[in-house]
């Protein structure tokens, strides 16, 4: 049987850790049952953003008559914006014409299942055939999750899409004349947003009391108000049946709190309910590998499983799916498999950043406001306006405008930035900055004690790491969006505070 030194399953984010122990030069095997580049290159965050721009655009045009502006689209070109998108995800060809160049690599296009402790067995795609069996001395899981597929009645029968589908084999010719959407997180608010701006009648049914569920309250009702502009929005309602009517869709939804019942006719289904592990069809359990309630493989701080010499990176251990995290857990898990053991590192999750590319945008980092309550701080929490700053008004946005986007921040009695989130324009571009200050300061070089009165300033290694004392001492471009941000520190105010007899707080 044949012997690899490293196995990695998956090729998005686990080609990191694969690079390097090629570098390394050590016998290693790749299985991949997709297109190599996997979820983000191929059917999910970069060729989803070709079709997001050109939305942006739209609503943007339409937003520019608030001032002053008119715009008539002419035309938009479904097949360039088609052809641009495939572009990217072609590039996938590439990657696998480097990687088969490569000597000491073996690539299992097929799906991968454990079949004992440190042996695995590779099917063909259709599942009809064995094509590998191997040992290896480390395993690295990065397999990934897929689409959820709820029970509904008549669903399988009458069809639908997915992310996977939709950016493969059915992938429309032109945009769907109308769309139902299952679901109400990142993928359904992206792809709501595009075809809602491409002039596609879409609705929306999410069984959740708002949207985008992982945001503060207040975004989800700003989004949701937005979207009611252009699309009909269902929370609080299920799938419960789907069927087919002539050449359309008929989906039946039910309200969850008073039973009635809606029936909605689309030309097309995407179903959007969330994503699953991939763990089933690993076989995991034949390791020792063992996995979480809801199938998230486990994994400790240093990304090792509960088997020795196997880790797990990425979705696939169902902690915050995104590619910049399975990036930032890629470089940590090949320093901890190919580094000394007293340089191992451990992961660290309280920043880690995301965006939401509908209209209007949304940037999210850290804590929500209820999250931070929940965990027992004691916070502050600021909020700012698109409309208070000269840019923000220059831009269209006024006091009491359903599209006026706002700023949040959730802060701790010792100014520590817990969370910061951003609904509106460059959303992703605002929260950005409060990623890099929630992960500085932490090594310094401490100042030289000169007497009693400065030891009780040095009980944290640096006073102000991950604060806004920066931003506070800092000069903000003006006029600019920043000042959203920026200037968010005037309107600090106490949210659940405990005041000591000695302390006092200046708004």
């Amino acid at each position: 049987m044949e012997s690899y030194d490293l196995v990695v399953i998956g090729s998005g984010a686990g080609l990191n850790v694969l690079n390097v122990g090629l570098q390394m030069g050590i016998k290693c095997a790749l299985i991949e049952d997709t297109k190599l580049g996997a979820t983000c290159l191929t059917r999910g965050c970069i060729p989803s953003k070709v079709l997001v721009h050109p939305a942006d655009l739209i609503r943007e045009a339409q937003h520019s008559s608030k001032v002053g502006v008119q715009f008539n689209i002419e035309k938009i070109d479904w097949d360039l914006i088609s052809k641009r998108m495939w572009s990217q995800i072609d590039e996938s060809k590439q990657i696998e014409e480097g990687l088969s160049q490569i000597p000491n690599l073996t690539i299992y296009r097929g799906i991968g299942e454990f079949i004992g402790e440190y042996e695995m067995e590779v099917k063909s795609i259709d599942g009809t055939k064995v094509i590998g069996r191997f040992k290896g001395e480390r395993f690295v899981i990065a397999s990934g999750a897929r689409s959820l597929i709820p029970p509904i009645e008549g669903l399988e029968e009458t069809g639908y899409i997915t992310n996977k589908s939709f950016f493969g084999e059915k992938f429309p010719k032109k945009p769907w004349k109308s769309l139902i959407i299952i679901g109400g997180g990142v993928i359904a608010a992206e792809f709501a947003h595009i075809f809602s701006a491409l002039g596609t009648e879409v609705t929306i049914i999410e069984m959740l009391p708002r949207l985008v569920a992982t945001e503060e309250p207040e975004i989800s009702e700003l989004l949701e108000k937005n979207f009611k502009k252009y699309m009909n929005v269902y929370v609080n309602y299920r799938a419960i049946k789907v069927k087919q009517k002539k050449n359309m869709k008929v989906v039946i939804a039910q309200n969850m709190k008073n039973g009635k019942k809606i029936e909605i006719t689309s030309e097309e289904i995407l179903l959007a309910a969330g994503r699953r592990s991939n763990a089933d069809l690993l076989k995991v359990e034949k390791t020792g590998v063992e996995m979480n309630e809801k199938g998230w493989i486990k994994t400790n701080e240093y990304l090792e499983t509960t088997k020795t010499n196997i880790w797990c990176i990425g979705d696939a251990n169902g902690l915050y799916q995104f590619r910049h995290k399975a990036n930032y857990e890629s470089e940590i898990c090949a320093n901890n498999i190919f580094g000394p053991e007293e340089n191992r590192r451990s992961v660290e999750y309280s920043s880690v950043p995301w965006a939401i590319f509908t209209y209007p945008q949304i940037g999210h980092v850290g804590l929500t406001e209820a999250e931070a309550i929940d965990k027992g701080h004691e916070i502050y929490v600021a909020k700012k306006y698109y409309s208070s700053v000269a840019k923000g008004f220059a831009m269209g946005y006024e006091e009491g405008d359903e599209d006026n986007g706002f700023f949040k921040m959730i802060v701790d009695k010792s100014y520590r930035i817990l969370g910061a989130h951003v609904i509106g324009p460059n959303a992703a571009i605002l929260a950005q900055p409060f990623v890099y200050l929630m992960n500085s300061g932490f090594t310094c070089t401490l100042p030289e004690v000169s007497g009693e009165s400065d030891i009780t300033k040095l009980t944290r290694a640096c006073p102000e790491a991950g604060s806004f004392m920066p931003i506070y001492h800092s000069m903000v471009i003006h006029p600019s969006l920043n000042e959203v941000t920026g200037w968010a520190l005037g309107n600090l105010r106490p949210i659940n505070i405990k005041m000591d007899h000695h302390e006092h707080h200046h708004d």
